[in-house]
């Protein structure tokens, strides 16, 4: 199974090979946008029913039947298509690559290969439910310091722009001596209302510039990728998280039989950070060469002694799929703990800058008022 996947694998990396109808799969999902969500509730209502023993097509033709009108209903409309004249379910599944990455085209394969379709899509199904969860666990852990943030910075500047302004006037009025603090926010309000457009845009325009370089490999991508990993806290729980996807995606395609080497160029191809993925090819070339996986991992400073320790107990009792989802099981829940312990540190955290700001600003604003109340309170 292993010769004939390694095989497979190769033809479909070699220069100028195409699989059959691949040109015209990808001119029909040209645009498309599946969600994640989507697709991983199709990966488990294919692994029930195949499970329960329904023939591919009609699983799939089920499927489609049930499917909202949309991208992800003509998606499965070309599978069942393909898989009924006859085309392999992961090579109908390729021509749709912006639904079903590399990874799930992948495992999907070596289940045909080894007899197993049913087995991988749990598995596969398994892997998608888990790392959606852990995706939606940060998302709605983001919501409120998000909110905050945004309230915060829309009342500071709707201050400084409409209300400042207000009491310079009075200020100048009465001519009194402004404290430095005061002068110090009169003189930002200016700057800000006299070169609005600077300031607001400034930030907008740095902010879809990082978002254009950051999408495009290269040296500014990895370069923040590198940075990300390098924050206090923040770095550390980013870490964790990849290392967790790579045990998980490593451990879950060898799982369903997809050779070594084959398996870390999918690891490497999937990964969302350029750092760990420049590590795991550095990997693949050593273990192509003959090394074991585990001398590679602790030589790249990615991986901490606990994970190649692991891996090494892997290799040589010959589990290493297993001992790879255990440590993505160990890694998740650490990093789901540290974020947990986090946001319950930076929601307060936020609330106490946002006090500070207003605070200043409203001592800023009144030192001078008190002052004009004493002069006009004098005989």
């Amino acid at each position: 199974m292993a010769k004939k996947l390694q095989r497979s694998v190769a033809k479909r990396e070699a220069p100028g090979a195409a699989l059959p109808g691949v040109a015209a799969g990808a001119a029909r999902s040209k645009g498309r946008r599946v969600s994640a969500q989507a697709v991983t509730e199709f990966t488990v209502q294919l692994a029930t029913l195949s499970s329960s023993g329904i023939p591919m097509v009609r699983a799939l033709t089920i499927l489609e039947g049930q499917a909202r009108p949309g991208p992800f209903k003509d998606v499965l409309g070309d599978l069942v298509e393909d898989v009924s004249t006859g085309t392999p379910l992961s090579e109908a599944m390729e021509k749709h690559a912006r639904a079903f990455d590399r990874l799930f085209a992948a495992m999907v394969h070596a289940g045909e290969a080894g007899g197993v379709l049913d087995t991988v899509l749990e598995r596969l199904a398994t892997y998608r439910e888990r790392a959606a969860a852990l995706r939606s666990k940060v998302i709605n852990a983001l919501i409120y310091p998000l909110v905050i943030v945004i309230v915060a910075v829309t009342v500071i500047s709707a201050v400084i722009v409409f209300v400042i302004p207000r009491f310079r006037q009075i200020f100048d009025s009465f001519g009194v001596e402004l404290p430095a603090l005061t002068q110090v926010l009169l003189d930002i309000s200016s700057f800000a209302v006299r070169y609005w457009y600077g300031v607001f845009g400034l930030p907008v325009g740095l902010v879809f510039l990082h978002l254009y370089l950051v999408g495009r490999p290269g040296r500014y991508r990895y370069t923040v990728h590198r940075l990300m990993l390098r924050i206090p806290l923040l770095g550390t729980i980013l870490l964790q998280s990849l290392t967790s996807a790579f045990a998980r995606t490593f451990g879950t395609l060898l799982q369903a039989g997809v050779p070594h080497l084959d398996a870390l160029a999918i690891v490497r191809d999937t990964s969302s950070n350029d750092v760990l993925s420049e590590s795991v090819e550095t990997i693949r070339r050593t273990v192509r060469e003959g090394e074991a996986i585990s001398r590679p991992m602790e030589a790249s400073g990615v991986f901490d002694d606990l994970v190649c320790n692991m891996v090494d107990v892997g290799e040589q009792t010959g589990e290493l799929d297993r001992m790879l989802l255990r440590v993505a099981d160990a890694y998740e829940n650490q990093v789901t703990r540290r974020i947990d312990a986090f946001f319950k540190v930076l929601e307060p955290a936020l609330l106490i800058v946002m006090a500070i700001f207003v605070g200043l600003i409203v001592m800023a604003l009144f030192l001078p008022l008190m002052k004009i109340m004493s002069t006009l309170s004098q005989p």
